[in-house]
């Protein structure tokens, strides 16, 4: 099936899938999507994937596999990276209003369940969201033996050469400026 309208790639109207027997479902690709992210994250590429939504006995279970990438910097040297984000998401909605009655559905029971809207549509975009968060690494790495920053000059240390005078040291550390470590074979 094609995906949802663009300026909301993430609704889906479910009214259809509701009415149809336990088991049937509805497949979407998802293609340039993006989601609201909190001001310190930025996409750097679209989302892209598969989001497939099943009938259960109580609602909708959307299952979407989806990638994107990070935009940030290195965490020891700053240089900029991209860091590739891939989401697998699980989630049962619940209807709030009975498709037969047209009455509000008592979330009393329940009232943490994730729930379809009033119009019978399932809106995926803050779990997406939510999990973009979650995937986001503590520390990005450029690479995995990135060396940082010169502590006296602020350059990468893998960039030109760092021979930097070490008259100003503290007369109290003098003594340690002929410690050697001692290396065993």
């Amino acid at each position: 099936m094609p995906a949802p309208l663009t300026d909301a790639p993430f609704i889906f109207n479910v009214a259809g899938l509701l009415t149809d027997g336990v088991g049937a479902d509805r497949t979407y690709d998802i293609a340039d999507a993006r989601v609201a992210l909190p001001d310190d994250l930025v996409l750097a590429e679209p989302i892209s994937g598969h989001v497939r939504l099943t009938r259960t006995n109580r609602g909708i279970l959307a299952d979407a596999r989806l990638t994107t990438a990070l935009a940030g910097e290195c965490a020891r040297c700053l240089r900029p990276l991209t860091t590739p984000i891939e989401i697998a998401l699980d989630e049962e909605y619940l209807p709030s209003i009975d498709l037969g009655s047209g009455r509000p559905i008592d979330r009393a029971t329940e009232p943490e369940a994730l729930r379809l809207t009033e119009h019978h549509e399932l809106d995926l975009e803050p779990s997406v969201s939510d999990a973009i968060v979650l995937a986001e690494p503590i520390a990005p790495l450029d690479r995995p033996d990135c060396p940082g920053l010169c502590v006296v000059c602020g350059l990468p240390l893998d960039e030109g050469v760092h021979d930097h005078p070490d008259d100003d040291i503290d007369p109290r550390l003098e003594a340690l400026r002929a410690f050697r470590p001692l290396i065993e074979d």
